[in-house]
C-alpha cells in the first residue's frame, strides 16, 4: 500500500506527537500528517515517568524556554484533549541550610520571578504534607503541570488522529528513509508512505533508522561526545493514611542534578556535603521527585545510570534509598509499593564547543529532521522543541 502525505513523522512518543499537533497549528488547511510507530501503542519513555511537566530547575536558555512554551500548549491542549491536568505547581523542600542560598539565588534569575521562597515553617503551613521540621526554606512554583501520562500520550493521540485527521499507523518498523526527485518515501513493514517532509523522533532507538544520520552528525564532534542511554528507577506507592499532596514535591539532591540550580555558584557547597552525606545517592543518581495520581497513589523517583545498553534489571536497595528520601521529605507514613518499573533515555549530545544541550536537532537535508531530548525532559520540552524546528524549517 501507498499513501501520499505532507509530513510524516516516525515515532509516536511525545516529541512525535508535539511535532504533529505544533505542524497542525502551523499548517495550511487540508495539511496531510501521518505518525509511524514500531509498537501498537505507547509503551515507551514518553509513559514511564511522572507526567510531571517540570519548567522551574530546567537548563537556563533554551531548555527552560521550552519548557514555559510546553506548559501553556498542555494546559491548552489536555481539556481540549480530554487529559486530565492531576494537580499543579512544585514544592522543592531545601532540608539542609546550604539549600537556601542555592534557592535564594535562583529566585533572583529571571527563571525564578514567579516563583516564591518561603520559610519552613510558612511552607508547612501552607503544604503541611511536608517534613518541615529541621529544614531550611522551600521554594513554591506555580508554574508545574502533572498529567497522567500513561493515558494522556494515548488520549493525545486520539484526539489528534479523530479531530484534527492525523493518520496513525502503529505496529510497523519504519525499514528506510529514502529521497528522490524533491520528495521522501519512507517504507515500514507494511507500506510505502510518501512525503514532502520526514520527521525522525526515534526516541531511545540508538542504533534504528535514525543512526546514520547520528553517526554522521558526531562525525564532526570531539571523541567521547556521543548519545548513549540512561536507565531509571521509579515505583508507585500507596500511602496508608489518605491525604492530597496539591502540588509536586523535590528536595535538596534535585538542586546539583536540575541544571537550573546545579549550575548556580551556590549549588558547589551544597553538592559537597551532599556527596559526604549521601555518597550513595549520589553514585545511583538518585533525586526525589513525588506527585501524585487521581486515585490517590504516589509516583515516586528516580535514579540515573548510564549505558550503551541498559540491563533491564532494577537494584532493590537504589529503590530503598529513593523510599527513604521519600520518607524524610513528605509526612506519609508507612506507604505500600504497588508497581516498580524502570525507564530509559537517551542522554549525553553535547555541542561542538562541548557544552551541554538537552535536545539535539540533526537537518541532514531539506526534507528530513531528526529529533533527539536528551535529557529526559520530553513531556516538559517537546512542544516548545516543536515550535522552534517549524519556525526554523
Amino acid at each position: 500500500m501507498t499513501s501520499t502525505f505532507d509530513l510524516a513523522i516516525i515515532g509516536a512518543g511525545i516529541v512525535g506527537l508535539a511535532m504533529a499537533y505544533t505542524a497542525i497549528q502551523s499548517g495550511t488547511p487540508g495539511h496531510r500528517i501521518a505518525v509511524i510507530d514500531k509498537d501498537h501503542r505507547c509503551v515507551g519513555a514518553s509513559i514511564r515517568n511522572f507526567g510531571f511537566i517540570t519548567v522551574s530547575g530546567q537548563r537556563a536558555g533554551d531548555t527552560w524556554r521550552r519548557a514555559m512554551h510546553s506548559r501553556e500548549v498542555w494546559a491548552r491542549v489536555a481539556p481540549l484533549a480530554g487529559i486530565p491536568i492531576v494537580h499543579r505547581g512544585l514544592w522543592v523542600l531545601g532540608r539542609r541550610p546550604l539549600a537556601q542560598p542555592v534557592l535564594h539565588a535562583f529566585c533572583q534569575t529571571d527563571m525564578g520571578a514567579q516563583c516564591e521562597l518561603v520559610s519552613a515553617d510558612e511552607a508547612g503551613l501552607r503544604a503541611p504534607w511536608l517534613r518541615t521540621e529541621g529544614a531550611s526554606c522551600a521554594l513554591y512554583s506555580p508554574h508545574e503541570l502533572r498529567v497522567e501520562s500513561r493515558q494522556a500520550l494515548p488520549q493525545l493521540a486520539r484526539w489528534l488522529e479523530q479531530v484534527h485527521g492525523v493518520q496513525f499507523s502503529w505496529g510497523q518498523e519504519v525499514l528506510g528513509v529514502a529521497h528522490t526527485s524533491g520528495r521522501s518515501s519512507v517504507t515500514t513493514s507494511m507500506q510505502t508512505i510518501h512525503a514532502e517532509r520526514v520527521i525522525l523522533c526515534p526516541g531511545t532507538e540508538l542504533n534504528g533508522i535514525a543512526k546514520p544520520y547520528l553517526d554522521a552528525h558526531f562525525a564532526q564532534h570531539p571523541k567521547g561526545n556521543t548519545v548513549h542511554l540512561t536507565r531509571l528507577q521509579m515505583l508507585r506507592v500507596r500511602p496508608e493514611k489518605p491525604l492530597m499532596l496539591g502540588s509536586a514535591v523535590m528536595a535538596d539532591l534535585s538542586l546539583v542534578r536540575y541544571h537550573g540550580y546545579a549550575d548556580l555558584p551556590q549549588a558547589r557547597a551544597l553538592r559537597t556535603q551532599l556527596a559526604q552525606e549521601e555518597a550513595q545517592s549520589m553514585a545511583d543518581g538518585i533525586h526525589l521527585i513525588a506527585v501524585q495520581s487521581e486515585d490517590g497513589s504516589l509516583v515516586v523517583g528516580d535514579s540515573h545510570h548510564d549505558a550503551l545498553t541498559p540491563e533491564p534489571f532494577a537494584f532493590e536497595a537504589v529503590d530503598q534509598l529513593i523510599l527513604r528520601h521519600l520518607d524524610e521529605t513528605l509526612n506519609l507514613g508507612p506507604v505500600h509499593v504497588q508497581e516498580r518499573w524502570t525507564g530509559v533515555y537517551p542522554t549525553g549530545a553535547t555541542t561542538p564547543g562541548g557544552a551541554g544541550t538537552d535536545c539535539l536537532i540533526v537537518q541532514p537535508d531539506d526534507h528530513t529532521r531528526v529529533v533527539f531530548v536528551t535529557s529526559g525532559t520530553g513531556a516538559s520540552t517537546a512542544f516548545g522543541i516543536a515550535a522552534d524546528l517549524f519556525t526554523n524549517w
